[in-house]
């Protein structure tokens, strides 16, 4: 699916209405440069699952937990990571094969650790056509292909 995005709340409500439909165990793969919107749909997302926190960049603690929705949100940031490895011992696996749902902002620094069968957002910006604009691809749902756009 491609969605385009022409302001700050479109992205929300976009990941909002994907929030709202997310299951238990389900890995989300977020990619784009910085400034995309990967944390703003991140936030709708958890609109979506009923999360009454603020939710934001987990970039210097990697990892943030909100269980205040309808299932747990395990959000990783993974930007400042310098080894994949380094993130068993925060206990990937754990989250990832859990109750909850994972959302993985960078996730192309750890492809290695991401499980099959997770769901891809490709969060991409053109200066042509507006500062706020934005064309987000998700792949995954019920048709997982790998991605290939270079957008990790």
């Amino acid at each position: 699916m491609i969605y385009e995005t022409w302001s700050r709340e479109e992205t929300f409500a976009l990941g909002k209405k994907y929030g709202e439909q997310a299951r238990s165990g389900q890995v989300w793969a977020l990619a784009g440069d910085l400034g995309t919107g990967k944390t703003v749909f991140t936030q709708g997302f958890a609109s979506g699952l009923g999360v009454d926190e603020d939710v934001s960049s987990p970039t210097f603690t990697i990892l943030q937990v909100y269980e205040s929705g309808r299932l747990p949100l395990y959000h990783f940031d993974v930007y400042r990571i310098g080894d994949p490895e380094e993130m068993y011992e925060i206990g990937i696996e754990e989250y990832f094969y859990g109750q909850g749902v994972c959302l993985v902002e960078w996730a192309g620094m750890i492809e290695e650790l991401l499980p099959e069968g997770l769901i891809r957002v490709c969060l991409e910006k053109d200066p042509e056509k507006g500062f706020d604009y934005r064309k987000i691809t998700i792949t995954g749902l019920g048709d997982y292909s790998k991605n290939d756009d270079n957008c990790t």
